[in-house]
């Protein structure tokens, strides 16, 4: 049902026509009727019913054997008495005369009348069949309009579905293709391994990394530069194109072999998602300082972290996993890769977790040695467990949470119902495999 507004307009939902528009039908409904009368009383009659009377046509001299009279035609049709008989009298309807000397009457079988329509009278009909539809038309247009937006709402709703399967069905192809593909993991970890190489004394964080066929492209922090073929997109993404030859700096050979095994070794490189163009894109696990939050639509949150976690167990195998199951949470297998660890009731300071959390400290990196899984939003006390084993000064743990986390989470996604996840560290937005 539609409902507007009351106030001080005259139109009212309740009803087909308003008060104003009603005339303005009635003078369109009235315009039509006038026409259609004035084309259907167009026409006269070409021949007005009347008694039969005895008529003689005349025969031309094929039929008599001899010509005719000179005074006698053949067709013409004599008028005949009453009384008159014979094998050539015939019956016919008289039109009123004219025709032939003889006086006249109808040829025999033609009879009746034939109503005809002239053609402006036609053109009249229609232009007012016409106008009487854009008047209806302008007097229902809010409804119409409603009408309109309703169906389109309903044709929309009736594709939603199918929309929906086919974005499914290619997040599955997605990650599909990234089970199978090893060589983009390899290109990523030799990335960081050479910038890693370039840097300094200090150290050089790379924190999302994207491989592609021409190329590859790195995330660093503003302040980071790297020196060519490196070549800066903006402040903080810098491009190297594959046919160009891997910078190193100047220094020793021993020196930056030690600096990739390090960065290499300290680095957990998981593919977030798929790029608009299709491209994985990697993210370091081991830069998020503690705690990942996720939230959003729900379902897709769980794939994230359903698909996080079989990233890590393809780079580290037989990592320790702990579940917190929290009430309202979603269910999450762990892959078979990692290593199950039964929870076990944490100690937890006075006062609840520690109030300088990761997101109030400054960021550092956290090599990944053991997982935190949180299913849903963790109340009070279990945010203080997961801060006691992912926090600063805890266990040292990583935690992935399906939630809010409040201020302890220094890396916050956000996942759509179209499968997509937004990561505002990152500036990015990715499509999740299914």
């Amino acid at each position: 049902m539609w409902t507007e507004n009351m106030g001080d307009s005259t139109e009212r939902s309740a009803g087909p026509v308003t008060g104003r528009a009603r005339p303005a039908l009635l003078v369109a409904i009235a315009v039509l009727a006038l026409a259609c009368a004035a084309v259907f009383t167009v026409g006269a009659p070409v021949g007005t019913a009347s008694d039969p009377v005895n008529v003689l046509v005349v025969a031309g001299g094929d039929r008599t054997g001899r010509g005719s009279d000179d005074r006698l035609r053949p067709g013409w049709i004599h008028r005949l008495p009453a009384d008159a008989s014979g094998p050539d009298v015939q019956l016919a309807q008289d039109n009123g005369g004219g025709g032939n000397p003889g006086g006249t009457a109808a040829a025999p079988g033609n009879s009746g009348t034939v109503v005809t329509f002239p053609l402006p009278a036609a053109l009249a009909v229609l232009g007012s069949i016409l106008l009487a539809l854009v008047t209806a038309a302008i007097v229902a247009r809010r409804r119409t309009a409603r009408w309109f937006a309703l169906v389109g709402r309903g044709f929309r709703a009736l594709g939603e579905p199918v929309r929906r399967r086919r974005l499914v069905a290619a997040r599955q192809s997605l990650g599909l293709r990234f089970a199978a593909d090893a060589d983009s993991v390899r290109r990523a970890y030799d990335t960081i391994g050479e910038v890693a190489a370039t840097a300094d004394h200090a150290e050089r964080p790379v924190y999302a990394v994207r491989v592609d066929r021409a190329g590859t492209t790195v995330w660093l922090s503003a302040s980071d530069h790297l020196i060519a073929p490196w070549q800066s997109l903006d402040r903080t993404r810098w491009r190297r194109a594959s046919t160009a030859a891997a910078g190193w700096g100047g220094r020793s050979t021993a020196d930056q072999a030690h600096r990739v095994r390090a960065e290499q070794a300290a680095a957990c490189l998981v593919r977030a998602g798929a790029d608009a163009d299709g491209e994985p894109v990697f993210v370091d696990l081991s830069r998020l300082d503690g705690v990942l939050s996720v939230t959003g639509d729900q379902a897709v949150t769980r794939d994230v972290v359903r698909n996080l976690l079989s990233e890590i167990a393809q780079v580290r195998p037989n990592l320790p996993v702990t579940l917190f199951e929290v009430a309202g949470g979603v269910p999450l297998p762990i892959p078979s890769g990692l290593a199950p660890v039964p929870r076990v009731p944490v100690p937890v300071p006075a006062g609840g977790h520690h109030a300088n959390g990761p997101v109030r400290g400054a960021a550092a990196r956290r090599p990944v040695r053991g997982l935190v899984v949180v299913t849903g939003t963790p109340d009070e006390r279990e945010a203080a467990e997961l801060m006691v084993l992912c926090g600063p000064g805890g266990a040292g743990w990583t935690g992935l949470v399906c939630g809010p986390v409040g201020g302890g989470a220094h890396w916050r996604w956000h996942t759509g119902g179209d499968g997509n996840v937004d990561i505002p560290v990152l500036g990015m937005t990715l499509t999740v495999p299914a």
